[in-house]
């Protein structure tokens, strides 16, 4: 179920910045800085390319596209 939110014009415009960069929509950067964010509240010693990994590997399980981890 999609909500409007209310942000400030600076930050939608830093929204459109890097969602080009990124092949995002504007609202779409806005949704993975949120989840970024609220990961790094939740889990305060991890980096952010930690973070991004683990979000990526999840994302990966979601489409059943990963491989499995060889050690050594």
């Amino acid at each position: 179920m999609a909500t409007a939110v209310r942000i400030s014009e600076e930050l939608m415009r830093e929204a459109k910045l890097m969602s080009s960069v990124d092949s995002r929509s504007a609202t779409g950067q806005i949704e993975h800085w949120a989840r970024i964010g609220k990961c790094a509240e939740e889990n305060p010693n991890l980096t952010y390319s930690l973070i991004k990994d683990i979000l990526i590997g999840l994302e990966e399980l979601n489409h059943n596209d990963s491989l499995e981890y060889k050690f050594g």
